[in-house]
């Protein structure tokens, strides 16, 4: 990090520097945030398939942050946590249209029979597979059968599911048991070194009202890094600190981010791209790239390998398609290289599921160009 230097102390004289246009911009997100109930902000974004349990863009940023942070020897485990956001996606769309929990009972009963449909309804492959596989280990750590579990204990109601927590929760607690294990084993082996600094410090711009935070500290990550989160929204910053009192959240403009240059080791990023103009994309890039040093994940939500972005205003923000090529090359000149993933076929790739509810989801692993990285950490691929 930038030493001791507060990230905040420097913004002062940069906030001036913001154009009219931007400023304007700037205050019509903040107010079509701003218009919502504070507990409609705390629970939007974390139910459903944007569940940053099961959500596999939120799953592509936590295992960047595992790569970053030392523990690419638990990418076994992270395959198979892919397999099991598809399967729980599946899952949790099976529950919300059964009629009973009869319904789930046939499904399990058929899964337990290497069936792969019941009474019309086809059961997938990849979930057939995933359930025969089930209990495995993986990276040495033990993955129970949370496909049963699921159909078990979800309840159906007249006609209303409540899911099975638990099952919901199973990478998180087995995140938390690896990295305690790997933890205390570092801790074994280093007992007589000197303390390490804190952990590697990341920016998260557009946090929300702890979104995906709250599965980082579920899954065990926090202690890894330094977190900072910003959000133009005082509602959402005020909903992520009555959640983590303590944490820096704090207010903050991605167009001018109080920070020094190179501040921030890492930095991530979901569904906000898409939500600025054209001006205010290009500027908030060149924003977010001055103030990280060595990487970032940046997961989009409406992309396409289009020539031109297609800009698309909606009431007080936008909601534009953007180019692949043309973001691509945006992050480029601001000295960072990225990996890109097309979500769906990622996860057809790696798990033949062929039914992806967003076509257009992509992620971006970014890392300071080779002219810029100059002994910087470098950042392991997937």
């Amino acid at each position: 990090m930038g030493g001791c230097v507060s990230p905040f102390a420097h913004g002062a004289h940069r906030q001036c520097q913001m154009n009219a246009t931007l400023k304007a911009e700037s205050e019509k997100l903040a107010r079509s945030w701003m218009q919502h109930d504070a507990g409609w902000l705390r629970d939007y974004l974390v139910a459903g398939v944007e569940d940053p349990r099961i959500n596999v863009q939120s799953i592509l940023t936590r295992q960047f942050l595992l790569h970053v942070t030392g523990h690419a020897a638990l990418s076994p485990l992270m395959e198979e946590e892919y397999r099991f956001s598809v399967v729980m996606n599946w899952l949790l769309g099976l529950a919300e249209k059964a009629a009973d929990r009869e319904e789930l009972e046939l499904v399990l009963f058929a899964l337990r029979r290497g069936a792969d449909n019941v009474e019309g309804l086809r059961i997938p492959s990849w979930v057939g597979q995933a359930f025969t596989a089930l209990p495995r280990s993986s990276a040495g750590v033990p993955i129970p059968n949370y496909i049963e579990s699921f159909l078990d204990g979800t309840t159906v109601l007249e006609g209303k599911a409540r899911a099975h927590e638990p099952s919901l929760d199973t990478f998180c607690e087995l995140w938390r048991g690896a990295l305690s294990g790997a933890a205390a084993s570092a801790g074994q082996a280093e007992r007589a070194e000197p303390p390490k600094p804190m952990g590697v410090s990341v920016l998260e711009p557009a946090c929300g009202s702890a979104n995906d935070y709250r599965c980082l500290h579920s899954c065990g990550l926090v202690p890894l890094l330094d977190y900072t989160g910003l959000d133009l929204c005082t509602k959402n910053i005020e909903n992520a600190r009555a959640l983590f009192p303590g944490v820096k959240f704090r207010l903050g403009n991605v167009f001018e981010i109080e920070a020094p240059d190179r501040f921030f080791d890492y930095a991530l990023v979901h569904d906000l791209f898409e939500h600025l103009s054209i001006e205010g994309l290009e500027v908030a890039v060149r924003e977010l790239c001055r103030v990280t040093r060595a990487g970032l994940c940046v997961g989009f939500f409406q992309m396409d390998e289009i020539p031109e972005h297609q800009v698309r205003p909606v009431e007080d923000y936008h909601w534009n398609m953007l180019s692949m090529r043309r973001t691509r090359e945006l992050f480029a000149q601001s000295g960072f290289e990225a990996q890109v993933l097309h979500v769906a076929t990622f996860l057809r790739e790696k798990t033949g599921c062929e039914s992806y509810h967003n076509p257009n989801a992509y992620t971006f692993l970014l890392q300071a160009s080779p002219s810029e990285r100059q002994g910087l950490p470098g950042m392991s691929r997937h």
